[in-house]
């Protein structure tokens, strides 16, 4: 099919979920795509932070066709040797116990609300359930993750929502000693809010929250759906915040292209979700433990990490000399671009027709590229950029 025919198909078949750019891409490899068209693109998104390794790294091709050609799912009524695999090599790089393996962010974080509350419920009975979120905070789009995300643009339409939330202003100790009352079970925030704009939380503040929810036995959760797995620099990016939290999930980057999502505990919390208190079909499929495996293994070495960061400082230096840049902001490969017109989405759609990929983030531009992007690539991205810059 040719753009036109595919545009058409979605327009007839697909419910109108997304605001898609007008490209359809039908092969990559690396940090390069092409599109129906023969269109070459220099990927910043990887499938918004999905694709670590890049489009059809070959290592990870390998690992994932094996293990397709050797079993491509089985029940969790049975034991998986990849699934221990997976849930070792998570504990071994996060410093966790345990770890539930599901497919997706909004699921891990589901899983996460859920021990929050039961072991609050086991130690003290009802009444202690609230959990705080960060005011423009993202969570998911399940009905429970909703109500976690604290932006009101999303509590609409899908009434009722779940109850037990509350919300307090990030980087503000006082706004949240206010809001730390009795009946709070957890704490759960994104360390850099992603879609929320890239606004990393300043050190202090996060390690007096950790501070506060260990003294008053309130489970302290970080949401690492998308700063996890060496997209800042480090393997989980509470990492680069000397603390350590109770409960981690973590998605997207994860299995390198395939769904797979992961909830991580501390040896506290191994026990609270027992046999019937949560599941799932497809979660921890051999395929993607294959894929999440590779993914693993290759970017959690020190060499790799000081490339994620270098990668970040060379873009993040470069993007500081463009036109009509305002701020830039982030970690590791995880970058936001504040623009003096306030044009992200008009910025994002000249560079799509010019060949760069690129997302928005409220009002920013915002760069998630794959890890193993080569510098060949990033300046071919960022000449691009610049050039759409300087005209608009």
């Amino acid at each position: 099919m040719n753009f036109e025919e595919i545009q058409s198909g979605e327009q007839q078949y697909l419910m109108h979920t997304y605001g898609r750019f007008p490209a359809a891409l039908v092969k990559g490899k690396g940090a390069t795509a092409w599109g129906a068209d023969g269109k070459e693109y220099i990927d910043f998104t990887s499938g918004i932070g999905v694709n670590s390794l890049g489009y059809c790294d070959e290592g990870w091709v390998q690992a994932v066709s094996n293990q397709a050609a050797t079993i491509q799912h089985l029940s969790n009524l049975y034991y998986s040797p990849l699934q221990v695999d997976t849930a070792k090599m998570l504990c071994d790089l996060s410093g966790m116990d345990k770890v539930f393996l599901c497919n997706s962010g909004a699921e891990a974080n589901e899983c996460a609300i859920k021990i929050a509350r039961k072991y609050s419920f086991d130690k003290y009975g009802k009444g202690r359930q609230k959990i705080l979120t960060l005011q423009n905070s993202f969570h998911g789009r399940t009905v429970t993750t909703l109500a976690a995300t604290g932006q009101d643009v999303f509590h609409n339409f899908f009434f009722p929502f779940t109850e037990g939330f509350d919300y307090i202003l990030a980087n503000d100790i006082e706004d949240f000693r206010k809001h730390l009352t009795e009946d709070v079970c957890a704490v759960f925030m994104e360390l850099i809010q992603g879609e929320g704009g890239v606004l990393p939380l300043q050190q202090e503040f996060v390690q007096a929250v950790a501070k506060a929810c260990a003294g008053q036995d309130v489970l302290l959760m970080i949401d690492e759906v998308q700063t996890g797995i060496s997209r800042t620099g480090d393997v989980f990016c509470y990492q680069h915040y000397g603390i350590m939290p109770d409960v981690v999930t973590s998605a997207k980057g994860l299995g390198g292209g395939l769904p797979i999502g992961a909830c991580l505990c501390t040896e506290k919390l191994q026990n609270v979700l027992s046999g019937g208190t949560h599941g799932t079909t497809f979660g921890g499929n051999p395929i993607a433990c294959a894929a999440a495996l590779e993914v693993l293994s290759r970017v959690s070495t020190p060499e790799f990490l000081t490339s994620v960061r270098e990668k970040g400082e060379y873009i993040r230096s470069r993007l500081k000399e463009m036109p009509h840049v305002k701020d830039v902001r982030g970690q590791g490969l995880m970058i936001g671009i504040v623009t003096e017109k306030d044009n992200a989405r008009q910025v994002a759609s000249a560079c799509v027709e010019a060949g760069l990929l690129i997302l928005t983030a409220k009002t920013l531009l915002r760069l998630l590229p794959p890890l193993t992007i080569s510098y060949e690539e990033i300046d071919k991205g960022l000449s691009i950029l610049q050039t759409v810059l300087e005209a608009l």
